[in-house]
């Protein structure tokens, strides 16, 4: 159905800021600093999206963007239009130009130069309007970019969650010098059919995972210690998949001089960062080592849509 754009127009004179979606961005790259620019410089071209939060890490290789902006609904109820669909499909468009997965190497995992892009509903938003634009975002992905797309949660017709994905794909497997992972080590023709694009893939390109859930906490813990395989058991017993703590993920890292156990916390109202935290520590001592105190990656929902009607209110009164 072909898409009215008057009628767009004519809506966003009178849009609800309380129908907000944000979206977590994620690249394979956190220390060229020319690419991050180029991507961050296309994101803030954008008047009607807003960049609230970022974060880069160079031994993990990886930056996140936190983007946020309206949805309009149509008379239905159906959401219809987001300005974070053009400005995802732009700055996607300049990591694919820039990065090259074949020369990443890095201590986080990945599986695509943009590796990693979840919509989440905020204020009076819906799951049902991350979903629909998780799915327009991954059709363009196929449409401009010819990349294999593979949808999670929400945005997937039976919910499939993102690990469960990544599993199959060898996402977890290091595959350079025990704990990294270099280069590009998948087949040209995947294993199994993407959602969304070709099930040929370009090694530089990769695969990307898009997908829509509700708000989930990123919280990560150092483990004073080059113990891989006491990380690796602690990280295990944290995770529910490991009988740990339910609705919590987690990722053990090898940094430089130290481990750190990245966590996701799928209901973090539930299972909040204090008791992954005291778990953790409880866990460590027993293998006689030392933790730092957790930090958060990114903002709350609630520090989120504050920092979005700062910065759009600002932007509006800029001459």
């Amino acid at each position: 159905m072909a898409f009215n754009y008057t009628t767009t127009r004519e809506q966003k004179k009178t849009v609800d800021q309380s129908m907000l979606l944000c979206c977590k961005f994620f690249i394979s790259e956190g220390r060229n600093i020319a690419t991050l620019d180029a991507v961050e410089r296309v994101a803030r071209s954008n008047p009607e999206t807003v960049i609230v939060h970022k974060f880069h890490d160079r031994t993990y290789n990886r930056a996140r963007y936190s983007l946020v902006s309206y949805v309009l609904h149509d008379c239905t109820g159906n959401a219809i239009y987001s300005p974070l669909q053009q400005t995802v499909v732009a700055m996607a468009e300049a990591a694919f130009n820039a990065i090259n997965l074949e020369l990443h190497e890095g201590a986080h995992p990945r599986l695509g130069a943009v590796d990693d892009i979840v919509f989440h509903p905020l204020a009076c938003a819906s799951l049902d309007d991350a979903a629909w634009l998780a799915k327009a975002v991954a059709a363009d992905f196929a449409n401009q970019f010819n990349v294999p797309v593979f949808l999670y949660a929400a945005a997937h017709p039976t919910g499939k969650q993102l690990d469960t994905i990544r599993r199959k794909l060898g996402f977890y497997r290091p595959n350079f010098m025990g704990n990294q992972w270099a280069g590009w080590t998948m087949p040209d023709i995947l294993p199994q059919t993407p959602d969304k694009g070709p099930i040929a893939v370009s090694r530089a390109k990769g695969i990307s995972m898009i997908g829509a859930r509700p708000w989930v906490t990123l919280y990560n813990i150092p483990i004073l210690s080059t113990d891989v395989s006491a990380a690796r058991r602690i990280a295990r017993k944290v995770s529910a998949r490991g009988g740990g703590l339910p609705a919590v993920q987690t990722l053990r890292i090898v940094c430089e001089d130290f481990n750190e156990i990245a966590c996701m916390l799928l209901e973090p109202n539930r299972v909040g960062a204090d008791r992954v935290q005291n778990l953790v520590e409880m866990l460590a001592a027993q293998e006689g080592l030392d933790v730092e105190k957790g930090y958060f990656t990114d903002l709350s929902p609630e520090m989120i849509i504050e920092q979005y009607m700062n910065l759009i209110s600002t932007k509006k009164s800029s001459p």
